[in-house]
């Protein structure tokens, strides 16, 4: 999860192209481990990737998931951006940040990708105004 230091939430939207939830909202920027790779090395990767950012990140929890296929364990990792982003437009079509009372209001009221409302209504304090600073 990304944020800036006053706790903002950054919630991307995913391209209309994209296979796999096109068009949906997202508070989790991330993807698969790469084989050889710690799961903090990805955590610190995919915002370099997807954002155009390097940027610091610690663990926050784990959390099991249900999957579309099958059940899954996510490494959710806090990061706290404070570089301009550069977003990769295949993966972000569009990008904004919110705090707490706006994220819980977009996820009542916009299509968000299910895995990231499951882990976030599973674990409430899991957002990024409950993650301890570094």
């Amino acid at each position: 999860m990304c944020r800036d230091p006053r706790r903002r939430a950054l919630v991307c939207r995913r391209p209309e192209q994209m296979s796999r939830c096109p068009g949906h909202h997202d508070w989790l920027i991330g993807g698969a481990v790469e084989v050889g790779e710690s799961c903090e090395e990805a955590a610190a990767r995919e915002p370099a990737e997807e954002l155009g950012v390097r940027a610091r990140v610690r663990f926050a929890l784990h959390v099991l998931l249900p999957g579309a296929i099958s059940p899954y364990w996510l490494g959710v990792h806090e990061a706290v951006v404070t570089e301009r982003l550069a977003p990769d437009p295949s993966e972000i079509a569009r990008h904004g940040r919110l705090g707490e009372p706006e994220l819980r209001e977009a996820m009542r009221k916009r299509l968000f990708v299910p895995d990231g409302l499951h882990a976030l209504r599973r674990h409430p304090g899991l957002g990024p105004w409950a993650a301890v600073t570094p």
